[in-house]
Order: C-alpha cells, then sequence, then structure tokens
C-alpha cells in the first residue's frame, strides 16, 4: 500500500472552504480511483494560518497514476482548492507501508 502525502495552508477565513472542497470534490474524485483505499485530512493551526496535512491511501503506485496522472509526485491542486488556499506543496511524497 502506498501513503501519498500533500500540504497546504489557508488563511483563517479561507480554511472552512478548503476543507469542503475536500470533503465534497476530492473525495469524491478519489472514491472514483481503482485502488483508491480511503483518505485523512489533518488541519492544524499555526498561529495566522490553517496547515492541511492530506494522507490518501492507494493499492499501489498504479492506482496512484489513475489519480494523479503519469507525473504523479505532481500536486493534483483544483481551481476551487486554489482559490481557498494561500501556498500548496508543488510535489507529493509518496511512502510504502511498512507495517
Amino acid at each position: 500500500m502506498i501513503a501519498r502525502i500533500w500540504r497546504g495552508w489557508a488563511p483563517p477565513g479561507r480554511a472552512d472552504d478548503y476543507q469542503r472542497h475536500y470533503e465534497t470534490e476530492v473525495s469524491e474524485h478519489l472514491t472514483a480511483v481503482n485502488g483508491f483505499r480511503g483518505a485523512q485530512l489533518l488541519r492544524r493551526d499555526e498561529g495566522g494560518e490553517i496547515a492541511f496535512t492530506s494522507i490518501t491511501w492507494f493499492a499501489d503506485l498504479d492506482a496512484v497514476r489513475g489519480f494523479a496522472g503519469d507525473d504523479y509526485e505532481q500536486a493534483v491542486i483544483e481551481d476551487a482548492a486554489q482559490a481557498a488556499l494561500s501556498r500548496w506543496d508543488e510535489r507529493v511524497s509518496h511512502h510504502e507501508v511498512a507495517v
């Protein structure tokens, strides 16, 4: 199994907008991907902005490619996310689940 980890930051006034986007549009897109195994969105106040960490779980790298395309380390940031976030990681890290 592969864990895909990405971070983005939002001003406090737009953080709820990003969370709603993740819960609806991102979740809907992910559930349509063959090999998708689940997702978690972590939220943390970092003094002046809200940090989000997305951890998505996929069966293997082929499933990750089904979501992100051939350049699967490139972040997938839809227009609604860009409108809510002030900055984000352009690249995503992938980790093989060991235990």
